[in-house]
């Protein structure tokens, strides 16, 4: 069987999964037979899930396109931010109050996005499969540090984590998902993620410290693990924290 050959130019942060020679320009991908395009753009190692609309010679084409001699394709990122109705999206439309589910490698980001009010799962024990299947019932983002995950066929919504400090994890998520405005800080659970309300001192007293129940007042409540919180030291160095990590 003859080899044939199409022209590829990935766009934006999917130059990430790329081979350095092949990044932000054009290249030659060989295949034989006619494979399907999303075949290929994961054999160059970008998963499906990061992938939203694919132009072969200047059309809009969906993952099933198989490839010819000669094609050229363009790759793009998810838009979560911009307004593409016009051409044809490979994933369901960006999800406008997202959701996330996290993989082992991203406990402390969990907690971080927890704090900033965005409802987060992570749960050490999950597996691969738990974790697409999770996403995939409850349309959570998958955020991981395993690319090889994203590659599921079943995956709808993902994005890979390129930083490895949870800082930065963080800055990057908030850009990625254009999140800078919509976080509702103190709302949920570090522990648990669940929503956390006002709880009268009273209900709580015999629960708390000495010190604690002499120097604070107001209190708050997981309806979940029902652990309390209050605005102690800890509470203004988080939200110091917070202030900075916005200041991109």
């Amino acid at each position: 069987m003859n080899e044939n050959q199409a022209w590829f130019r990935f766009y934006e942060e999917l130059n990430d999964f790329l081979l350095s020679v092949n990044r932000k320009t054009s290249f030659l991908f060989s295949f034989k037979g006619n494979p399907a395009v999303k075949n290929a753009i994961e054999e160059l190692g970008v998963p499906h899930a990061e992938v939203d609309m694919i132009l072969v010679n200047g059309n809009s084409v969906d993952f099933s396109y198989r490839l010819r001699n000669g094609d050229r394709v363009s790759v793009y990122p998810v838009f979560e931010s911009l307004d593409v109705s016009n051409l044809q999206r490979l994933h369901p439309e960006p999800l406008r109050e997202p959701k996330f589910i996290l993989d082992v490698h991203l406990g402390r980001l969990s907690k971080y996005m927890r704090l900033c009010g965005f409802d987060t799962l992570f749960e050490r024990d999950l597996n691969d499969r738990e974790i697409v299947s999770i996403s995939v019932s409850e349309r959570r983002i998958i955020l991981t540090r395993d690319r090889d995950l994203l590659k599921s066929r079943l995956v709808t919504h993902g994005y890979w984590i390129r930083s490895r400090g949870s800082e930065e994890q963080l800055k990057e998520v908030l850009r990625r998902f254009d999140l800078k405005n919509d976080l509702r800080l103190f709302t949920r659970c570090l522990e648990c993620n669940g929503m956390i309300s006002d709880v009268p001192k009273e209900e709580i007293i015999d629960q708390l410290m000495p010190k604690t129940r002499d120097y604070y007042s107001d209190f708050r409540k997981c309806g979940g693990c029902e652990k309390i919180y209050w605005q102690g030291s800890h509470y203004e160095r988080m939200k110091k924290f917070i202030q900075t990590v916005c200041d991109f």
